[in-house]
């Protein structure tokens, strides 16, 4: 799914994003709603910044990366931990291209995920390379989603990727990981946008994806 954001260009500095889990949803330009096996999850596109929230099988995932103040943290490398009892494993890369490169790439992930049943991408008025996409995937038992965030005036993308996996009993956890509990979060998912409706939900083959070796991208690939 492939929107025009009706909203003018923010965010407009790679240094600027911020990580963080167990925000409440925040308001959204552009939604998805999708249903991967037992996993309610949502696509929220916030401008040049998203939000995915995951709900299913007795556990809840909130993933912000933002321009936030107060509970944050800078765009980490990665990070591994427990999420509701679930293991939880984040990664970001900043890739810096040429204009001439950063234009072909851009408009080859739009494609991709314009053309997916599981993604979601928002354009900027008046600059086609300024674009933010999210593309969800589930692989034997992990639910996962890869973001790009660009910043074409920088000529940087920045690159994310998050794999919800198994649940780990309490037993097997490490003394004092017991990792982010999500009960302060409202139950069910939000539905939509205020004024209008959501990308719909949508049901399908996973497809998956990662970046090739030469920059490119597949969409076939486990979230590992």
């Amino acid at each position: 799914m492939l929107t025009i954001l009706k909203t003018a260009y923010t965010d407009t500095r790679a240094a600027d994003l911020a990580w963080g889990l167990g925000r409440e949803p925040l308001p959204a330009l552009a939604v998805l709603d999708l249903q991967l096996h037992d996993f309610a999850v949502q696509l929220r596109l916030l401008g040049a910044s998203h939000q995915v929230l995951l709900e299913g099988e007795g556990s809840r995932c909130s993933e912000t990366v933002a321009c936030m103040s107060g509970n944050s943290t800078p765009l980490p490398l990665g990070v591994s931990t427990l999420v509701d009892g679930r293991e939880y494993e984040f990664a970001a890369r900043v890739e810096e291209l040429s204009q001439g490169a950063f234009a072909g790439r851009a408009q080859e992930l739009l494609a991709l995920v314009a053309d997916h049943p599981h993604g979601l991408a928002g354009t900027f008025p008046g600059s086609p390379n300024a674009f933010t996409a999210l593309l969800a995937q589930w692989h034997e038992g992990t639910v996962g989603w890869r973001t790009w965030h660009a910043y074409p005036q920088e000529g940087r993308l920045v690159t994310t990727r998050t794999c919800i996996g198994a649940r780990v009993p309490a037993a097997l956890r490490p003394p004092g990981a017991g990792g982010l509990d999500m009960g302060g979060l409202p139950n069910g998912l939000p539905s939509g946008l205020p004024n209008g409706p959501s990308g719909g939900m949508a049901d399908g083959p996973s497809g998956g994806m990662a970046d090739g070796a030469s920059g490119g991208v597949s969409s076939q690939m486990p979230c590992v």
